[in-house]
């Protein structure tokens, strides 16, 4: 079924299957393809966020549970905290499905990784459908790694644009405009598609 999604400013993207149908105005996506079920979303419609510190977010640190809190806290754990925990295989890819749903929830669509080593951290963002892209060869990437692209350090990158033909990768943010956007940060995600798929929604 083809999905027409439109921001507050009137700019749309029909999606069908796994592609981008189409772009345009609002008005002009709903007279092509009349039947097509429509979604409106609050703020603006963007190419989906690349994460640059996938490997540190997935293989170096570990995102408790919501039942673990109590003991282990919210955030992430990292470095000593990590060391002690000392997680299995089967705790690594629970933390790894957590960590790519709350970057989901940022509006991210794509990693960049060094080598994952670990199976189940592999197997979790398979999944979910995040593309993997490569990363400049330094030691040191620099930056703060965190789910949130804006407050790591390091130039914002975007998934590719969307255009007639390419994949459904968006996401949509609840802001005014994208100087808006670099300003309040990523977690005014409201949506995140993959692949036509609407893998994240706020609630």
């Amino acid at each position: 079924m083809l999905t027409i999604h439109a921001d507050s400013r009137g700019r749309a993207l029909a999606v069908e299957g796994a592609r981008i149908a189409e772009t345009g105005p609002l008005e002009q996506l709903v007279a092509a393809y009349p039947s097509a079920r429509v979604r409106q979303w609050p703020g603006i419609l963007t190419p989906g966020l690349v994460n640059p510190h996938g490997t540190e977010l997935l293989e170096g640190a570990y995102h408790p549970d919501p039942r673990e809190a109590e003991e282990l806290g919210a955030e992430p754990l990292t470095g000593d905290a990590l060391t002690a925990l000392a997680p299995d295989d089967a705790r690594w890819g629970a933390s790894a499905r957590r960590g790519v749903q709350r970057m989901l929830a940022h509006g991210t669509v794509a990693v960049a990784c060094g080598e994952l080593r670990r199976r189940a951290v592999r197997d979790a963002v398979a999944r979910s459908g995040l593309a993997v892209v490569g990363r400049p060869a330094t030691p040191h990437l620099g930056g703060v790694p965190s789910l949130d692209p804006y407050a790591c350090g390091l130039p914002v990158e975007f998934a590719p644009p969307r255009e007639r033909g390419s994949a459904a990768r968006f996401a949509v943010f609840d802001v005014p405009d994208e100087a808006a956007l670099s300003t309040r940060g990523a977690g005014t995600c409201v949506a995140t598609v993959i692949e036509g798929r609407l893998v994240y929604r706020r609630r």
